[in-house]
């Protein structure tokens, strides 16, 4: 396995890859006719977006050879008490308990602690996703408090109802 830093062109494999974890994590959560639609084009139109405007985020891709095997996406120095925001870590599936996502993490934990103020980070976790959140305890996450998942890009209907989720951080200011 191999992790670099993300470049524009990755943008496509991104998208499909985000489009898959959602599909197959979200669902319950995220209304059916939205991950039923064209999530691919509504995710790379996002991925495109970000990457045009990088200042102040770090995403990195894991790939193994020819193959995309996953990405994690950061915002630095995000919140004054939280600090930076893990905004995605998607792995393909096949690729669980492999090492991918924590090899992610330990890459994002790295570029946040050489360019962010604070070396406190955080993310938010469907709660429906236990397993996702057993993986974040596992490297020393601890849920802090839980909130409602906003409309994917703030479009009311996107949701069943309102699904929770949970925040998790490590090293923030109590």
């Amino acid at each position: 396995m191999r992790l670099r830093e993300a470049e524009a062109h990755d943008v496509r494999q991104i998208a499909r890859l985000h489009t898959r974890s959602w599909r197959e994590h979200y669902r319950g959560a995220y209304a059916d006719s939205f991950l039923d639609g064209d999530l691919v084009a509504n995710r790379e139109e996002v991925w495109a977006k970000r990457f045009g405007e990088r200042d102040g985020t770090v995403t990195f891709v894991a790939e193994d050879g020819p193959e995309f095997i996953g990405f994690v996406h950061v915002l630095l120095d995000h919140d004054p008490r939280w600090g930076s925001l893990i905004d995605n870590l998607h792995v393909v599936t096949g690729r669980h308990r492999g090492g991918t996502g924590k090899a992610l993490m330990a890459q994002a934990t790295e570029a946040i602690v050489q360019q962010a103020m604070s070396p406190a980070r955080y993310l938010w976790v469907l709660e429906q996703n236990v397993a996702a959140q057993g993986f974040y305890t596992a490297l020393g996450g601890v849920p802090a408090e839980t909130g409602f998942v906003p409309d994917p890009g703030g479009v009311p209907g996107r949701l069943n109802g309102k699904p929770r989720c949970v925040r998790m951080v490590w090293d923030a200011k109590a």
